[in-house]
Parts: structure tokens; sequence; C-alpha cells
């Protein structure tokens, strides 16, 4: 090739696709010229947006507001990146947003960007009807003869030269056929006034005008157009979601849960349902949902560490303009934050906390009545983090008398006693060390949201609310109390990876009145990973917040079938290891970046961490992924993988710790179930292929 040649090629193609620009601007000024009812400003701005319709956008000008008797909206613009309504200001002064006001010459202009928003509303309703998140409607104030580009709230402020790159820059949202769906909607729900209707020709066609005499649209006999199809609409972006890379999918809102997502709840409320029902996902357009409508904050919150990152990047994908509303943090990282802005000092010290306990352990507790029951300290450890702490008590009558919720073990009154006189011996030497325990951050964070004169969020939502301790509950229902959209906890009692538990009573949270909803449609896993993960835990019922007792296999309706589960035994761990190797091996990279491995324990990480990369197998560990597209395998535990799916999931050796036989004890039958729920969670982390590993000599 002669030197520079791809240079010069790409200067050829630049030059050709201006000259289709020039030939496009010139096309849609004629067009927009033709709309005459149209003030020049407008007509300027219109042509700039006509630009985007030969790129798959459809454009609706001048059309009439519903539910009003004169007003309009100037224009409505569907395609690719989503649902605009846009106003269009002439202004003389330039538009100046200041702490959410909206100025002009020195004249507050505020009822223009209020007026804006209620158009938007509308808008909302008219694509929420097709089962769309209103997440994909946005508002734009575009400024003719200006140049803005501003943010007001949700509202973006553009300028006449801004508005078409910036659409144009817009992440893909819609596929064409949904573009077709939503204008043909927007046209029924927002009718044009007579003779101001802006027809744009298809490339190729001759440009007539729209008269008397051109014919109607076919039309059904029901009276609705012939290309109007909303289940086809739905199943069209279950498809595009699920071809889509994982975490497009992972943010996916199916038509059947916008309802929750613009729901107006009167107080606390709850959305549950087992796996892959779309919990967390109601939960994160309901985030934006919600910044979009108020001026303060909102608070995402969950127990992993590494979940927030996650969930953050997502939401900036989603939706831009309020993302830097939106607060991820995990609850332990959001307390200390809260309590050193509030001036109480924290010291989290885990070896000193620990070295606290081991002694107390080994001066009160391993004598005692205890050993008899579970000789492990990590069990009463465990009762002390999860009953005593965890729930806040802070007397013996109390502890005595609290059902221990989803603890196997029976105490009676000689047993709490010495569970007791554990817990003042470990208090006594954490507090001759000096330091606190996590659970202490939460309660100190508890005692001072109380002291608090105002919340700094008008809103919290709680992802995987059942990992929760009832002091970490009490603390977010604390911030915003029982007003209306003020707290939402999502989460399933099954997914619970840590011991001990609660009611929402426990937490003074009532959800009476309709505030409780579950979600029954799995979107994620194929019937056959869902059957092989609910088979672990048939007979594993459980009891979740709400006090229900629920069987383990419970009914879920089904919208995919295409996965598979792939059962791989061998007589060693050498056999074993190769066979995954091969299987990742045989992934083309693209592939990979869909894949992850799942370990019970750190250590069995670390063994895969050095076995992948020996093989030259990219790893992304789980702590480190932040929601980014990245061509690596991800490498976790099964606790970190809650929150996340991956079409792929291996779960090497993950029948090791069973014993496939009858837990002796009643604290060991307790672990096994942990253990199973756990296994559980990673099971239904699996889209379309589960690889379950096992080695067993006797095969």
């Amino acid at each position: 090739m002669a030197a520079g040649g791809s240079a010069s090629r790409r200067a050829q193609e630049a030059r050709r696709q201006e000259r289709l620009l020039r030939e496009q601007w010139r096309a849609a000024g004629r067009r927009a010229r033709r709309w005459e009812a149209a003030g020049e400003g407008e007509r300027r701005v219109a042509a700039q947006l006509l630009v985007l319709t030969e790129r798959g956008w459809r454009l609706l000008v001048d059309r009439r507001w519903p539910g009003t008797r004169e007003a309009n909206v100037d224009m409505l613009l569907v395609g690719p990146g989503g649902v605009f309504v846009i106003d269009v200001k002439n202004w003389r002064a330039a538009p100046e947003p200041s702490d959410g006001r909206l100025w002009a010459g020195g004249e507050s202009r505020d009822d223009h960007a209020r007026k804006l928003i209620r158009m938007t509303k509308t808008a909302e309703g008219a694509v929420a009807a097709l089962g769309m998140s209103p997440v994909a409607v946005q508002p734009l104030m575009v400024f003719a003869g200006q140049r803005v580009d501003a943010e007001l709230g949700r509202i973006r402020l553009l300028g006449e030269y801004e508005v078409g790159p910036a659409l144009l820059s817009q992440s893909r949202r819609l596929r064409a056929d949904s573009v077709r769906v939503i204008a043909d909607q927007l046209e029924r729900v927002f009718p044009d006034y007579e003779g101001s209707d802006l027809t744009e020709a298809a490339p190729g066609t001759p440009e007539t005008p729209e008269g008397p005499d051109v014919p109607a649209k076919p039309r059904n006999d029901d009276g609705s157009d012939g290309l109007f199809d909303l289940e086809g609409l739905r199943e069209a972006a279950l498809d595009e979601a699920r071809r889509a890379p994982i975490e497009q999918w992972m943010t996916f809102l199916h038509p059947d849960q916008v309802a929750l997502v613009r729901r107006n709840w009167e107080g606390p409320a709850r959305i549950t349902g087992p796996a892959g029902t779309g919990k967390t996902v109601v939960g994160l357009h309901r985030a934006a949902y919600l910044a979009q409508r108020t001026t303060g904050r909102i608070l995402y919150v969950t127990f992993a560490n590494n979940l927030p990152r996650v969930q953050g990047t997502f939401l900036k994908t989603m939706s831009p303009a309020v993302a830097d509303r939106v607060d991820f943090r995990s609850l332990h990282s959001w307390a200390q934050e809260f309590l050193h802005g509030r001036g109480v000092p924290v010291r989290l010290h885990g070896d000193k906390a620990e070295t606290a306990f081991s002694l107390a352990w080994k001066h009160v507790g391993r004598e005692s009545c205890l050993a008899e029951i579970d000789p492990a300290p990590g069990y009463w450890r465990e009762e002390i983090d999860y009953v005593i702490k965890g729930r806040g008590i802070t007397s013996f009558e109390e502890y005595a008398a609290v059902p221990r919720r989803r603890r196997r073990a029976t105490l009676r009154r000689p047993h709490r006693q010495a569970v007791w006189a554990l817990y003042e011996a470990y208090e006594s030497g954490r507090v001759e060390r000096g330091v606190h325990d996590f659970n202490d951050v939460l309660s100190l964070a508890l005692a001072e949201a109380g002291n608090a004169a105002k919340s700094p969020y008008a809103a919290v939502i709680v992802d995987e609310v059942q990992d929760l301790t009832l002091v970490g509950v009490r603390l977010l229902h604390a911030l915003v109390g029982d007003v209306p959209n003020g707290l939402l906890l999502v989460g399933d009692g099954q997914q619970a990876v840590y011991p001990g538990g609660f009611r929402l009573s426990d937490a003074g949270i009532d959800i009476r009145g309709g505030r409780g909803q579950v979600l029954r449609t799995n979107y994620r896993n194929s019937k056959e990973i869902l059957d092989a993960a609910l088979e672990l835990v048939a007979k594993d019922d459980f009891e979740d917040i709400d006090g229900l007792r629920t069987p383990g296999r419970r009914d879920i309706d089904l919208t995919y079938y295409d996965g598979r589960v792939h059962r791989v035994v061998t007589p060693t761990v050498a056999v074993h290891d190769q066979a995954l190797l091969d299987s990742l091996l045989a992934l083309p990279s693209s592939e990979r970046a869909d894949a992850a491995v799942l370990c019970p324990s750190m250590r069995a990480i670390g063994h895969y961490r050095r076995l992948l990369a020996q093989a030259g197998i990219e790893v992304r560990l789980l702590e480190h992924y932040d929601g980014r597209p990245v061509e690596a395998v991800k490498l976790g535990s099964y606790r970190r993988a809650k929150g996340l799916e991956f079409k792929r999931v291996y779960l090497p050796q993950h029948d090791a710790a069973s014993t496939h036989e009858s837990a002796a004890s009643e604290t060991a039958r307790e672990r096994e179930e942990l253990a199973r729920s756990r296994l559980f969670v990673a099971m239904t982390r699996a889209r379309d292929v589960l690889w379950l590993g096992s080695v067993r000599p006797d095969r």
C-alpha cells in the first residue's frame, strides 16, 4: 500500500459524508420552508432535526396537546436515541439556568419549563401504554439563534446548532420497528393541526405534499394501523435485549414492569419475586424515574461493595441526565461517610475486633453449654452479629424472648444466657481496645439519623434487602420515614446468603394497602437452568421478610427456553480443571465477555485465577468489575455475583462442600441450607449456559 493511502481514503470518505450532509440539509431546508405556520426560528430548528430523519428518526411537528383547548407541542422526535419532547424558543436573550430556575434577560421563565415537563409526562403516558420505560422520554428546550448546552433538572437546554449533534450522539435505545410503532402511537395521542403537518419523504421517493386527495393509511377492521403490533413490539424488544451484550441486557425493563416504575406509592413499598424476575432492573428504572421528578437526591443502597459501582454505570447509560443525582452506595460505606459528615468518630478495626471475640470464646464460650450445640466459634459469632447486634438488642431479657429467624438450633434459656455472657465478654474486649465492628457503625448511624433535622434524601431504594440486618433496615427507613414514594425495598428471601433474619414489622415498616408487589415472570433463566436451580432448593421452604412461609419450589412463569445445563463429572481435579479450560478456550473472546466463573471461597478464586491466567484467558475480578463491557471472563464469589447476570456461568466443583447426606446437627443443617441458598444464587446468574463441574473419584 502506498504511503498515506489509508489517510487519503479517510479524507475521501469524510468529503463524501460532508456532501451527503449538505444535500440532506438543503432538502431539509426546502421541506421546513413548506411549513408556513412556523416562525423562522422554528423552521431553522426543524431543518436541523429533519437531517435526522434520513438516519432512522421520525419528526412530528406542531401537535395538539391532549387535555388542553389550544395548547400545542412544538415537536416530537422519535429515533434510535429515544423519544424527545421539544419546545422551540426564539428568545432575544440567552437562557440562564441557575439553582433549578430558568431566567432570560433578567426575567423568570420557569413557567416555560413547567409546561414542557407537563407535556413530557403526557408523552410518557403514551409511551408507557406500549410498555416502554418512561426513562426513554426526555424533554428538550431548543433555542433558535443561540449557542447553548446546559441542563435544568431533567430538561436539557440546547442551541439551534447544538441540537443535531447532541441527538446523533445519543446511545441507541430503540430498534427501527420500535421507532415506527412509538411514533405512530404519538401521532394518535398528539393529533396534528390541520395543514400544519411537516411530512418528510422517504429517501429516493418524490416529495408530494399531503392533501385531501392523498389516500389515508390502510387500517385494520378494529380501527388500528396495520403496522401497529403491541405484542410484536414487546417480543422484538425482548429479543433485541437478549442479543445485546450482557451489560445492556441487565438494564432491560420488560414492558409489563413499566407500571411499577411509574407507580405512586403512598408510603414504604416492597417488590419481591423469585430470581430472574427483574427486581433490580425495576429498582434502577425507579431511581431514574424519581430523579427526574424530584429536586432531592436519591440513595440506592445494597449490602455488597461491588454492586453500587456496576449499578451506577448502568444508570449513566440509561439516563445520563439524572445519573449524578443518584448515590449508589454499599450500606456500610454510606453509614461511615454519614457519621464522618456528622462528626461522629468511627474506629473500624477488623483484626482487633476478631481478637476480642477469640479471647471471649476462649475464656467464656468454649467450656460453656454452647459447645454441646456447636463447638465451632463461628456459629456463635454469627449469633452475636446477626441476632443480638444485628437486631439492636441491648438487654438479656429482650434476647431471651426474641424469635431467632432463619436460625435452626434450638436455644433454651441456659443457652441464651451463655450466648449473652459471650456477647458481654466480646463487647468488653472490643471497648477495651477502642474499636468498632460493622454492626456498631450501623447502630451509631441509626442514632445519628434520629437526631438529624432533615434527611439528605428524597427517596431511598434498597436492593437485596434480605441481606441487611434489622438495624440496617431501620437506619434506611429513618432517612425518609413513611412519606409517599420515600422507601422502596427490593429483594427475595430465597436468595438470602447470610444467617439470621427479620420481619418488616420488626422494623416498624407497614406495606399494607397494596404496597407489596410480587413479580412472577422470569425473564433471565431458561427453563432447563431454572429447573436445575429449583431442584437444589426444592425442600428448603423459607420465611421472607413479610413473615410468610414460602416453598422452595415456587410457581414461576417463564419466557425463555433455549438455555442449557452442562454437567461435567470427572475422577480428578486435574481432569475437571482441564474440562473447564477447554470450555472457556472454545469461546471467541467476545463471548468470554459475557461469561463468569463463580466460586464458593476466596481459596477457590485464587486457584482458578492462576489457572485461567496460565491458559492465557483474560480475567476480570468481580470486585473490580464496574458494569462496562470488557472482553474478559468475570471471576468472583457466589456472594459477589448477587445482582449480576451472565450469559454463561461456570461453577467448578460446585458440589464439593456438600455431604450428600443428612446433616447430623441443627447447626450443620443450617449451614447446609445456607450453602444451598448461595449455590442457588450462583446458578440463577446464568441466562443461556450453566456449566456444573463435579469431582467424584468413584466415577
